[in-house]
């Protein structure tokens, strides 16, 4: 409680209109460029139109937990539709993201032993911590650490590996081909969250096993619906057996009310647009690499990023919060990130690229950056940045205030 005392109040919370890839602020339009919803579905006139008529139909909650009366024909659907998307036996659908990774909880018992990337989100990071299973954390991405810990691990307990399929802060891949072979070597199971890659990577949206033609190398997939689908909720995809034992056993899964029907048809008709229309994906991509490659041509660091998630790396928390503070006043919303989400050395603006980003909104990001670093003396000179509008300003460093 004493820590809480000691906080600085912060602006990440003031209140926002936003909606799509752009956001309103003191009657200015802003460029959004901070939210997952990289194929521009959260805003989709079908999947709104599939939300609105769920809830008028089954009302605004479900009102139940999974167990006891809060499973709907509709959540029974979305799962049977996931599960034949990923090629899984079979699917449960959680509230959140951040509760299907705690629902991996009780897998990881007492005597096994859990090898987990320490780039890894959060709530794997908390599924770690709650289960009674030996830790070992390795290097962020790097093959030679994990063999180096799988080796000397005890040969008869059981093993899981656990990564990030798409790394949320700097938008970079897991190495999922040498994953799988360390993981068949040393008879470990590889779970795989695809929070960010499912929906937006391969050819047909799978996430990483489609982007690496690996579709079978996985044991068991985590996932939200609140990114490329535009919706809320979560899920984990597998062998029936385990999400049947998920089930029973995961207090994230029995002790929360299901997602409200209104999301759970919103990710269908997401579902059915991520199917239909790779165009998407496609367009998604190419809005990162103009701003990504726009980015590294002014002088930015932009780190291993290959797709929508494009960091800008600072090194140092007050030049990244400096630097998402000028990028504000240009007109463009972005995200200033540091410890414990990343390494404090490794501090950075985190856009998120959406495939409803126009031209313009590239151009409006590219002159914002080139602006604010040759403010902040980040980038090398060139020529003087034009003035931004006064009242704009004005509004938004009151707003950050």
């Amino acid at each position: 409680m004493q820590h809480a005392t000691r906080m600085r109040p912060r602006a990440v919370y003031n209140a926002l209109e936003a909606r799509g890839g752009e956001v309103f602020l003191g009657g200015k339009r802003l460029v959004m460029a901070a939210r997952n919803d990289y194929l521009g579905l959260s805003g989709h006139p079908r999947v709104v139109a599939a939300a609105a008529d769920a809830a008028r139909r089954w009302g605004a909650s479900a009102s139940a937990s999974r167990l006891i009366g809060g499973t709907l024909t509709l959540h029974e659907e979305l799962e049977a539709r996931l599960a034949a998307f990923l090629d899984a036996e079979a699917v449960i659908v959680t509230t959140t993201g951040f509760e299907a990774n705690l629902a991996l909880a009780p897998l990881l018992g007492r005597g096994d032993i859990v090898f987990s990337d320490k780039a890894n989100h959060a709530s794997l990071i908390e599924a770690v911590r709650l289960g009674f299973a030996d830790r070992r954390w390795y290097r962020h991405s790097d093959m030679a650490d994990l063999e180096r810990k799988l080796a000397v691990a005890d040969p008869d307990a059981a093993k899981a590996i656990l990564t990030d399929g798409l790394f949320s802060m700097e938008g970079d891949l897991c190495r999922l081909p040498e994953l799988v072979s360390l993981a068949r070597r040393y008879g470990a199971r590889l779970v795989v969250d695809g929070a960010h890659d499912i929906g937006l990577l391969g050819p047909g949206g799978r996430g990483v096993t489609d982007h690496f033609g690996l579709p079978d190398a996985v044991d068991l997939h985590t996932g939200t619906l609140s990114k490329g689908f535009g919706s809320i909720g979560g899920f984990l995809a597998g062998p029936a057996e385990v999400i049947h034992y998920l089930r029973h056993t995961s207090r994230s899964v029995i002790f929360t009310t299901s997602i409200p029907p209104a999301s759970a048809a919103a990710a269908l008709a997401a579902l059915t647009i991520i199917e239909s229309e790779p165009e998407r994906r496609a367009r998604a991509f190419e809005v990162a690499r103009q701003v990504r490659d726009g980015l590294r041509g002014l002088g930015f660091d932009t780190g291993e990023s290959v797709t929508p998630i494009v960091p800008v790396i600072t090194g140092r928390k007050e030049l990244a919060t400096a630097l998402w503070r000028e990028v504000l006043t240009e007109g463009v919303f972005t995200s200033a990130v540091s410890a414990p989400a990343v390494p404090e050395e490794r501090s950075l603006v985190r856009l998120s690229l959406q495939a409803t980003h126009t031209d313009e909104d590239i151009e409006r990001i590219l002159v914002a950056f080139a602006h604010a670093g040759r403010r902040l003396g980040l980038i090398p000179s060139g020529p003087p940045p034009v003035p931004v509008q006064p009242m704009l300003r004005e509004t938004l460093l009151d707003w950050v205030s």
